[in-house]
């Protein structure tokens, strides 16, 4: 039977459990499924950090909370449940439920006494200071740092420095149809490259891979700007380098003199079978090689599926016939990387251009989306002297992050966040950040 609670792979209690994942001087990341109390846990995290110290020996003051989840209505959710639990507990006058309370979110026998009064006035605390705990979607918070970037960066980024911030993008992304296929209408390769994707996959398809590129821009932009893209899928001769000389693996059937010899003498073999089947093979590969009929070739070997005929080990010369289907199939398999790298070099291009229309229809309409929040946020972040910056900016500097529902983190968002954090590394116990992650890895949709 699978224990409730571990701890680094081990089983625990509930107990040791809880304080581990509530100790506000800790970081932690937490794998829970649906329905075990994630919320629960992340708000009586956020409630220890307001009443006792953490890693720097203070207590946090609540605009140094950053508590971040994927919607609204989920940060709205998690607002109503840190004021409606903080306001429950202090109206609990008697000592012992208060404490059964403070158990329950980890806290070690020793220290009740001490957290009773803190915890009892922390939601008067909360309301006197006119600060509120930061419970923030993405959205929102990058949103936030990009108001408050130098025009600098927003000139570096091709943001406008007057913008609309652009919640839904589906409108955006429906009208960027018409510039897109006007431009490819154009652009003779564009043309090409779209002509060969619908040729191969069909309109619907190739228009759905672009879709996605188009909602994926931000990936997109940062691995292409780090020459990821073009390889990402190698050419054939990278890893076919005997065939590397020629401008597509199908030539090699003829141009590669030990292969074309292996099928001359295939030929001649199957030509002198006793099978009349293996006979009419033998006729059938020596009038495509004399039509050069790469097609042909490969039906008197192969199966339509790619693998080799069964030919009888009295064939005469069987072992050339074997070693030049082996050739063949080694062809084949060039062949099928060569049209893979065709693909997504026609299809990088196209995203490319689209995105690239994309931009132009922003910048005509002064619109900002959530693809140029997290481009802005990973450089707001990353850079030491701009986060420092922005953080003064914002009069609030974080001590403890927590990320709800986790396992929906897109790349590019944990990007920026570990840049963040990475700052942090090392900076000593005054300075260090505690950070506390809950998700299911088993709901995550990258």
């Amino acid at each position: 039977m699978t224990p409730a609670y571990e701890h680094n792979g081990q089983p625990c209690t509930r107990e040791a459990f809880y304080a581990i994942a509530c100790d506000p001087r800790r970081s932690v990341a937490v794998e829970a499924c649906a329905g075990a109390g994630k919320t629960w846990m992340l708000v009586s995290r956020i409630v220890r950090a307001l009443i006792e110290p953490g890693a720097d020996g203070q207590v946090a003051a609540p605009q140094e909370i950053l508590a971040i989840t994927f919607t609204k209505k989920a940060a709205g959710e998690m607002r109503r449940r840190l004021s409606d639990e903080l306001q429950r507990l202090a109206l609990i006058a008697d000592d012992e439920p208060l404490d059964a309370e403070l158990r329950a979110r980890g806290v070690a026998p020793a220290q009740l006494a001490a957290l009773r009064a803190p915890l009892r006035q922390a939601y008067r605390r909360l309301l006197e200071s006119g600060r509120a705990v930061q419970v923030r979607t993405f959205h929102s918070w990058f949103g936030a740092l990009l108001a408050e970037a130098p025009l600098k960066v927003l000139h570096e980024l091709g943001l406008p420095a007057a913008y609309e911030l652009l919640l839904e993008d589906a409108q955006a992304q429906a009208e960027v149809w018409r510039p897109f296929l006007a431009t490819v209408a154009q652009d003779t390769m564009l043309r090409t490259d779209y002509q060969a994707l619908v040729t191969a996959h069909g309109r619907h398809q190739t228009d759905k891979a672009l879709q996605s590129a188009l909602q994926k821009r931000a990936e997109f932009e940062l691995a292409d700007a780090a020459g990821v893209v073009d390889g990402a899928v190698p050419p054939f001769g990278a890893l076919f380098p005997e065939l590397a000389g020629f401008d597509a693996p199908g030539d090699a059937v003829f141009g590669h003199a030990p292969t074309a010899c292996l099928l001359t003498e295939a030929a001649a073999g199957l030509a002198q079978a006793a099978a009349p089947t293996f006979k009419e093979k033998g006729v059938a590969l020596h009038a495509a090689l004399d039509a050069r009929d790469a097609a042909g070739v490969c039906t008197a070997l192969l199966t339509k599926d790619g693998s080799p005929r069964k030919f009888s080990d009295k064939v005469p010369g069987i072992d050339s016939v074997r070693a030049a289907q082996d050739a063949l199939a080694h062809i084949l398999a060039a062949d099928a990387q060569h049209a893979a790298w065709q693909h997504q070099q026609r299809l990088a291009r196209l995203a490319r251009a689209l995105l690239a229309e994309f931009a132009a229809l922003k910048r005509q309409r002064g619109w900002v989306d959530m693809a140029d929040l997290e481009r802005a946020a990973q450089l707001l972040l990353t850079d030491e002297v701009l986060s420092g910056w922005i953080q003064q900016r914002l009069d609030a500097r974080v001590r403890h992050l927590l990320i709800d529902e986790f396992q929906d983190t897109s790349p590019v968002q944990w990007q920026a966040l570990r840049e963040w954090l990475s700052g942090y590394a090392g900076a000593g116990a005054g300075a260090a950040m505690a950070v506390f992650l809950v998700g299911d890895p088993k709901q995550s949709i990258y």
